[in-house]
């Protein structure tokens, strides 16, 4: 994705990025998202982690995470990929093989690398977090955030639950 470094020296909330390996719509079928969603939260109970936002696309996660400690967030985003990588291809093998051949099963199922950038401002976060939930409004997913069932915008609209704690960081 990046070379940029990821700064981790303090306490923010940190806007993530990261990608299924060539962009392959990975995450096009409902187990697949809830297994990254349930990864997520395995992750944040561990690290004591706060979840601020979240959507996750056919081919691509965003998420607004606040870590309690300094130097976690290269910890945390490992295991979330890796756990997450190794149940979708696991159920992709015993659930729905030829959609996994079709699509080529690569090397990866994610990207090496992910994008983090801090978010230092309460307009910033705001601004992030818009930015997340329209992602799937803007791929002609759906017509409103709120009807993207993978994503927070329905805990933040509607405060319907979205399989994942939400929490707001100030």
């Amino acid at each position: 994705m990046s070379n940029r470094p990821i700064a981790d020296e303090e306490r923010y909330v940190h806007f993530i990025t990261f990608s299924c390996d060539h962009r392959r719509r990975l995450l096009d079928h409902d187990h697949p998202r809830r297994i990254v969603l349930g990864v997520l939260n395995g992750q944040l109970t561990r690290q004591g982690a706060t979840c601020v936002g979240f959507v996750v696309m056919p081919d691509h996660v965003h998420a607004l995470i606040w870590l309690p400690r300094t130097h976690q967030l290269s910890a945390f985003m490992h295991e979330w990929k890796r756990q997450s990588s190794f149940r979708i291809r696991s159920w992709y093998r015993d659930m729905d093989a030829a959609y996994f051949k079709e699509i080529g099963h690569g090397d990866r199922f994610w990207q090496p690398k992910y994008y983090a950038f801090a978010v230092h401002s309460r307009a910033k976060l705001e601004e992030k977090l818009k930015y997340i939930h329209l992602n799937p409004v803007r791929a002609g997913l759906v017509e409103r955030p709120v009807d993207w069932p993978w994503s927070s915008a329905r805990w933040y609209e509607q405060g319907r639950s979205v399989g994942v704690p939400i929490g707001w960081v100030e």
